[in-house]
C-alpha cells in the first residue's frame, strides 16, 4: 500500500484543525477537520483557490440562509428552499466546490433554530481554521524541476531516435507499425510529463512562467504530426532516388533536434528540397503520381512538425 504526500499532509493537518477548533471551544469543532480534508489538494495554487472559494461560498450561503430562515422559519422545507437558491447561484459565480461544505455549516443554524452573531462567527472560525490548516499543510512541496528536466531529455532522445528510424525504414512499410507503437508510447509519456509540469508551476505562487507545460504541449503536437507522417510512410513505396532527400532531412533533424534549436535551418532545407521536387518531371504512371502526392503530403507534414517548434521558440 502506497501512502502519498497529500495523504500524509491531510492526516497531519486535519487533527490540528480539530484541536484548534476544540481549543477555542467552537461548536461542531469536527467540521474544521472535515473542511481541511476537503481543501488539501495537490498544489499550492489549487489549495489557495479552493480555500478562497470556500470563504466566498460561506458568505453567499450565510446571506441566503439568513433571508430564508429569518423570514420563513428554521424548518427542513425552508432548508430545501435555501438549496434551490444557493446551488444555482454557486454555479453561476463559479463557487460550486463550496456547496457541500457551506451547506453543512448552514445546517448548524437549522439545528440551533436561530442565527445569532456568535453562531455566525463560529461558522466563519471553523472555515478559517479548516482552510488555514490546509494552506499550511501545502506550504511544503518537493521541487520536481529536476525530474521535469529529465523528462525533457527523455523526450528529445526518443524523438531523435524515432526520426533516425524513420529515415532508416523509408520504403519499408512493415517497419512502420513498430514506430507507430513507439510514437503512441511516447505521447503517453509526454502527457504524464505535462501533468507533472502543470503541478510544478502551480506550486509556485509568484511565478506566471508556464514554460515546461508549454514545452510538453509543443512536443505533444509534434508527436501528433509524427503519427500522421507514419500513416503515410506505412503506404509509401517510392523510388529510392525520390526518398533520398527526405532521408537526409530526417537524418539532419535527428542530429540537430534540441530544446534550443529554433528549426530555422531545417525549414530552409525543407523549402529547398520541396522546390527541387517541384522542378522534377511529372510522373507518367498513376502509381508514380500517387507516390509523388504522398511525398508532397509528407513534406507538408514535416514542415508543420518543424514550424510547431519554431513557433514555440518565438513565443517563449
Amino acid at each position: 500500500m502506497k501512502i502519498g504526500l497529500r495523504t500524509i499532509k491531510t492526516a497531519a493537518a486535519a487533527p490540528i484543525a480539530l484541536l484548534l477548533a476544540s481549543g477555542l471551544n467552537l461548536e461542531s469543532a469536527a467540521s474544521a477537520a472535515i473542511i481541511t480534508i476537503l481543501t488539501v489538494t495537490n498544489t499550492k495554487r489549487s489549495t489557495a483557490k479552493t480555500a478562497l472559494n470556500r470563504l466566498f461560498s460561506l458568505t453567499l450561503a450565510t446571506v441566503i440562509a439568513a433571508i430564508c430562515f429569518l423570514l420563513l422559519g428554521f424548518h427542513p422545507l425552508v432548508f430545501g428552499l435555501y438549496l434551490l437558491l444557493f446551488i444555482p447561484l454557486s454555479i453561476r459565480f463559479d463557487l460550486a466546490e463550496g456547496i457541500a461544505v457551506s451547506s453543512v455549516l448552514i445546517t448548524h443554524y437549522l439545528v440551533a433554530g436561530e442565527m445569532p452573531l456568535s453562531l455566525i462567527i463560529n461558522e466563519y472560525l471553523l472555515m478559517f481554521i479548516g482552510v488555514g490548516c490546509a494552506l499550511a499543510a501545502n506550504l511544503y512541496m518537493p521541487n520536481t524541476e529536476k525530474k521535469i528536466q529529465e523528462d525533457q531529455a527523455v523526450v528529445e532522445v526518443s524523438m531523435k531516435k524515432m526520426l533516425g528510424q524513420m529515415s532508416a525504414y523509408l520504403n519499408q512499410p512493415d517497419k512502420e507499425e513498430q514506430l507507430r507503437q513507439e510514437c503512441f508510447s511516447l505521447r503517453d509519456f509526454v502527457r504524464e510529463a505535462q501533468v507533472r509540469a502543470r503541478e510544478f508551476e502551480e506550486n509556485r505562487f509568484f511565478s506566471g512562467n508556464s514554460y515546461y507545460f508549454e514545452y510538453f504541449a509543443m512536443r505533444r503536437l509534434q508527436l501528433k504530426v509524427l503519427s500522421d507522417m507514419l500513416q503515410i510512410l506505412n503506404r509509401l513505396d517510392a523510388e529510392p532516388e525520390d526518398v533520398q532527400e527526405l532521408r537526409e532531412l530526417f537524418d539532419f533533424t535527428a542530429q540537430t533536434l534540441t530544446e534550443e534549436n529554433d528549426g530555422a535551418a531545417i525549414l530552409t532545407k525543407i523549402d529547398e528540397t520541396d522546390q527541387r521536387y517541384q522542378q522534377k518531371k511529372l510522373p507518367e504512371s498513376r502509381q508514380a503520381f500517387e507516390e509523388r502526392a504522398m511525398l508532397f503530403q509528407l513534406f507538408q507534414l514535416f514542415q508543420d512538425f518543424i514550424e510547431i517548434k519554431a513557433g514555440f521558440n518565438r513565443n517563449k
